[in-house]
């Protein structure tokens, strides 16, 4: 097969416009990303959350980089969309609270090390490299990891690993622990319900977004549950553990992006990282919850591409 294959985009929101592509990565796994503007003008990977597909990212957000004259790499992680779902066996939900992780389960620096071999298949030397959540903890592991490749590292509501910091709220583990959803109308009634909690649907639009999102992302997978790698994606958090000492080892220049009020990762997450990164910048953006959405990217674009361009 070769390293990059490609099939055409599905459905017909803004944010499907770029094909969906394939990378068969060394360890047989392969990923599925797209991207969006020039080939030659200078990459932005962008690292989803957990349980989160490629098409997370609002067109907004993706436009509002493409328009700042970047090159946008939006993957599935692994365990995610249409990216491969890896055999080993999930965590129940007993282990998953008492944080015990399968031996065999996969770690964020696995998940780095598939972002930086995709990145080597796709022929990009260095990127800018922005995480939301989960992702901002995959983004940091690579900016550890893969220093070569990473030319600016932005961290978006994420945190350190260690458990006395950013920490979901207990009420949002609970939601957590419900059951997978059956069918279209309960996928769409749960996420919209998770993301009331852990977002502001007082933001314009959030609501209907969030609805258009989960619907988009049932149907891009087939209907096809995604329950086991997602408990394969929270062992992976678990079992990486505290990453402080790997944190104080990036040098890449890094801006930490964090709400004031975040009840999926708790704020002292991201001040953790801004303080054991050397150099990083915290910025407390006013207003922001666990979520980015169309009504709030370009304000969050801007402070990325300031931060970019200071980088650069």
């Amino acid at each position: 097969m070769s390293p990059v294959s490609e099939a055409p985009g599905v459905g017909g929101h803004a944010n499907t416009s770029s094909r969906e592509r394939f990378t068969e990565l060394d360890d047989g796994l392969r990923l599925c990303w797209r991207c969006f503007g020039s080939d030659t003008a200078p990459a932005v990977l962008l690292v989803a959350g957990l349980a989160l597909q490629l098409i997370a990212w609002p067109q907004a957000f993706v436009q509002g980089l493409v328009d700042a004259g970047l090159r946008v790499i939006t993957p599935d992680n692994r365990d995610s969309g249409l990216s491969s779902q890896v055999p080993t066996p999930p965590p129940g939900r007993l282990r998953q609270l008492l944080w015990m992780s399968p031996a065999d389960n996969y770690t964020l620096d696995d998940m780095a090390d598939d972002m930086a071999a995709l990145l080597e298949r796709v022929g990009v030397e260095r990127a800018h490299v922005v995480g939301m959540s989960m992702g901002g903890m995959i983004a940091q592991c690579l900016a550890a990891r893969h220093p070569a490749r990473v030319r600016s590292l932005c961290s978006i509501f994420s945190t350190t690993g260690s458990r006395l910091v950013g920490q979901p709220a207990p009420s949002t583990i609970a939601r957590m622990l419900k059951p997978a959803p059956r069918t279209l109308d309960e996928a769409v009634q749960q996420y919209v319900a998770m993301m009331h909690h852990i977002g502001n649907p007082d933001e314009p639009g959030a609501p209907a977004e969030w609805a258009d999102y989960a619907r988009r992302a049932w149907q891009r997978v087939g209907g096809r549950t995604q329950a086991a790698g997602v408990a394969r994606q929270i062992a992976a958090i678990q079992k990486s553990g505290d990453r402080s000492a790997q944190l104080r080892g990036i040098r890449a220049p890094t801006l930490v992006l964090h709400g004031e009020r975040d009840l999926m990762v708790h704020p002292s997450g991201g001040r953790a990282t801004a303080a054991l990164i050397p150099g990083a910048r915290l910025l407390t953006v006013p207003g922001l919850a666990h979520q980015i959405v169309d009504a709030r990217s370009a304000e969050l674009v801007g402070h990325i591409v300031r931060h970019l361009q200071g980088a650069a």
